[in-house]
């Protein structure tokens, strides 16, 4: 039957690395001849394991894909105008994979439309007060980044409520999203985790000795790396920070001798990073999910991070990790006080993190398909 199906995918975007990439690479995957439907895409993408994992796919880009990709986060009225009038009603199944825009996308009743959200459009709800701060624009346009924002926001979260409510079903990527799903669409979801490719972390063979903490991500005032880095600054802990962005030099000062940092390394030195670390410190504020922390789970290492979001699905403390309470310099330092490497076994976490697993994932996105195709067809508007 799933052979049969005539089946669409549908992205924000496809010009850099990242959790929205890593669903659409799966979806592909299960559906290889299903082409994809985006704003824009870069056919030089470096992805997650190692090259482009979508160079042999049907993608079909936009009139969006003649504009600047430095400007692909910065045109959600331009996507908000184009994506609607996208009209995909031939389709049997369309899957779309999106945190702003490709939702919206048009579909007949003849067609199930799943939507994988990664989270309610953030720069019209929770995030939208960064973006005001850090509009991201060219020096000297980000004036008026701020005021076409603060013109447009009431509008454009009308538009993305409305839009929210096309797809038949929606996937959330973690609890968190889901409530945010409730509290901003008002819909029901169901959860799905992203996912991880466990295997590149594991640990083969002999295991490293574990010394010291490590941290990674994009360098970015929400990331708050800060806390890690100011943090073991002051209790003399060893920390390595992976990754850059426009908070490094900030981070730097901040640093003392015992903080290295790391800007360019390859995939196979993080994942050494992971397996070589006591735990990483994931001081995000509010996560959607958390890629980055399954990834040192994976490795068997534990994750001490910020009691809000994403990591509330897999940190169990004491087993995969621990919390701290409050987004601040002495709750993280005392966390780490308390922190006994010793209570934790890197076998047992790298077990549990398979739960996040591209298998996984792939066979729970396959028994909801398979599940809701059934129940669509036997709906009142296709009998």
């Amino acid at each position: 039957m799933a052979d049969k199906l005539k089946v669409a995918i549908v992205c924000d975007w496809l010009t850099n690395m990242g959790g929205a990439e890593r669903v659409v690479f799966e979806l592909h995957k299960l559906y290889p001849d299903a082409p994809i439907y985006t704003s824009q895409y870069d056919p030089d993408l470096k992805v997650w394991y190692g090259w482009n994992q979508l160079s042999d796919a049907d993608i079909r880009t936009s009139w969006l894909q003649r504009l600047p990709k430095s400007l692909k986060k910065f045109l959600p009225v331009l996507r908000a105008i184009t994506f609607p009038r996208i009209d995909l009603s031939g389709y049997d199944l369309v899957i779309s994979s999106s945190g702003a825009e490709a939702k919206s996308i048009k579909t007949g009743p003849q067609t199930l439309h799943i939507c994988y959200c990664h989270s309610p459009t953030h720069y019209y709800w929770k995030r939208y007060d960064e973006y005001l701060k850090r509009p991201g624009f060219p020096k000297g346009t980000n004036w008026l980044a701020r005021l076409s924002l603060k013109l447009l926001v009431a509008p454009l979260r009308r538009w993305d409520r409305v839009a929210a409510q096309r797809p038949d079903i929606l996937i959330a990527n973690s609890t968190h999203t889901q409530e945010m799903i409730k509290k901003y669409y008002k819909r029901d979801s169901v959860v799905i985790f992203p996912p991880v490719d466990i295997d590149r972390f594991r640990v083969k063979g002999e295991p490293e000795v574990r010394r010291g903490f490590v941290t990674a991500g994009r360098q970015t005032p929400y990331k708050r790396i800060d806390l890690a880095v100011s943090a073991c600054t002051e209790l003399k802990l060893p920390l390595v920070v992976i990754g850059n962005g426009p908070e490094h030099a900030k981070l730097v000062k901040l640093a003392g001798r015992n903080v290295t940092f790391l800007t360019a390394v390859s995939e196979e030195d993080i994942a050494k990073h992971f397996q070589s670390s006591l735990a990483f410190i994931f001081p995000t504020n509010v996560e959607d999910f958390g890629v980055t922390a399954i990834e040192a789970m994976a490795a068997g290492t534990p994750v001490i991070a910020y009691r809000k979001g994403g990591p509330e699905d897999y940190i169990i403390p004491n087993k995969t990790g621990l919390f701290f309470d409050r987004q601040t310099l002495s709750s993280l330092k005392q966390t780490l006080e308390n922190f006994n490497p010793n209570r934790f076994d890197a076998k047992e976490i790298a077990r549990f993190s398979e739960n996040f697993s591209r298998d996984q994932f792939a066979k729970r996105i396959r028994q909801l398909i398979d599940q809701s195709l059934k129940d669509f067809r036997r709906s009142p508007k296709n009998q």
